[in-house]
């Protein structure tokens, strides 16, 4: 059956807001079968497929607490934890507002997300959706709501099954690679036409709206920005985006990855968040007054950035691999200085009306887990507001020639983190703990591999 014949083209006005409507819903359009997910620590999709029956019948469906105790290689850490020893159940709780067409599967199925429970109903304070969930309610304490923007950006290679090989490009439609540097060029996006219209069909199946699609600065590298809108909405799009490119890509016989840094002398891959926060009663924008002119809240925003985002940049750059993305002469920030309109600034103030002022964090990678880096990104703006921290200077001139301001790796990054009880108290101790060890597995994992440029330099030569 091909692919075009058996979408469901779902409805999304349709779509059950009660599991009592959940058969019908089903019936209606012949699920086959209903992928049931959760976001992990990594961002890696996690949970069941089952029969389109047995979900719609809503039998409770459980994972084991362990699954937030894998590192990115599969291995367990060790932990201290009776739930983790034990393999305690947790209970999936679907959110019938992310059911969504899986356009690329082979029969009708369903994806849907799911939050994660203790058996006793209360939520799972590390699990990376609560915990975005969490600061959102902060937020709406305060009488605010924040909007976020985020920006994908992502390679597309060759098919690669041997680590120890090089990525490279993959052959457009001329027949040539790209060669990279060609940014905003319509003609390196037409090299490879079919798989960004598989996207934008993909996209439209799911419901997933996309603001524009540009080349960037590497080979093949592609930029997917999306609207501004609610932060767990926009959280959900990229958890389901990222699986959909990669498909997308699959279908014509080359990848997509969401590393990084994937190749050698090429830019790394970022998921810049741009954010503002209105008021809930009035709608209006808090880091505006009323001559226009920038709030208070705004530049305390910006000082929790500047204070706080060095401790949450192993939540930005969760990986070995992601500080090869944050050096001097990358295209990526090296610092957390601010400017007005200064893309070489880790903070940076995007050109606006004044209705739609804004900060953008450009320190994440397109690595990160989308849950975990909006919510630490919202959550240093949130201890800079409510603590009245002030910004240094703005920034003037090119930020990448001023002074490290980042960590340097992953090790250095975990102990900045570790240092900050501020922003560990606010994602959540349960959170903080089981990630500070997983990272630090997963350090010790990398630090036992012989790197290629280990064998080339050193083999011979020392």
């Amino acid at each position: 059956m091909s692919l075009s014949n058996r979408r469901v083209n779902v409805d999304l006005g349709s779509l059950p807001t009660h599991t009592k409507d959940l058969k019908a819903f089903m019936s209606l359009h012949k699920i086959d079968e209903v992928e049931c997910t959760v976001c992990d620590l990594h961002g890696v999709s996690r949970g069941k497929a089952m029969p389109a029956v047995k979900f719609g019948a809503s039998t409770p469906t459980y994972l084991p607490f362990s699954i937030f105790f894998q590192s990115i290689t599969g291995a367990y850490i060790n932990y201290e934890s009776e739930d983790y020893d034990t393999e305690t159940d947790l209970l999936l709780i679907p959110d019938l507002s992310t059911i969504r067409d899986i356009p690329w599967a082979r029969y009708p199925s369903l994806h849907v997300i799911h939050d994660i429970h203790y058996i006793s109903g209360e939520p799972v304070s590390c699990a990376p959706r609560n915990q975005l969930k969490h600061i959102l309610a902060l937020y709406k304490q305060e009488g605010w709501q924040p909007i976020v923007a985020p920006e994908l950006e992502f390679y597309l290679t060759k098919s690669n099954v041997n680590p120890d090989v090089p990525l490279e490009p993959p052959v457009g439609r001329s027949g040539r690679q790209s060669v990279g540097r060609q940014s905003y060029s319509m003609a390196a996006i037409d090299e490879y036409e079919p798989i960004i219209e598989e996207i934008y069909e993909f996209a439209e199946a799911q419901g997933l709206t996309i603001d524009t699609i540009i080349q960037e600065g590497g080979a093949a590298q592609l930029e997917i920005n999306m609207d501004h809108g609610d932060p767990l909405f926009l959280a959900d799009s990229v958890f389901m985006f990222k699986r959909l490119i990669k498909e997308a890509a699959l279908r014509h016989n080359c990848y997509a990855t969401f590393m990084a840094k994937p190749m050698t002398n090429q830019p790394g891959s970022a998921m810049h968040i741009h954010q503002s926060v209105v008021d809930i009663d009035s709608g209006k924008n808090i880091f505006n007054d009323a001559n226009d002119e920038p709030t208070d809240h705004f530049y305390h925003f910006i000082g929790g950035h500047q204070k706080y985002l060095e401790a949450a940049t192993c939540i930005l750059a969760p990986y070995v691999n992601s500080y090869r993305r944050l050096v001097p002469s990358g295209s990526a920030p090296i610092n957390l200085e601010w400017s007005f309109d200064n893309r070489s600034a880790g903070i940076r103030v995007p050109n606006s009306s004044p209705e739609a002022r804004r900060v953008e964090n450009r320190i994440a990678g397109v690595d990160t887990n989308p849950y975990s880096a909006i919510a630490v990104s919202l959550a240093t703006g949130f201890l800079g507001m409510k603590n009245a921290i002030k910004p240094r200077k703005e920034f003037v001139g090119e930020a990448y020639d001023a002074d490290y301001g980042l960590p340097r790796g992953l090790l250095e990054a975990l102990q900045k983190f570790d240092q900050c009880d501020e922003l560990k108290q606010i994602l959540g101790e349960q959170f903080s703990s089981i990630y500070l060890a997983l990272k630090a597995h997963e350090f010790d994992e990398f630090m036992q591999v012989v790197s290629p440029w280990e064998r080339e330099h050193l083999l011979l030569t020392v």
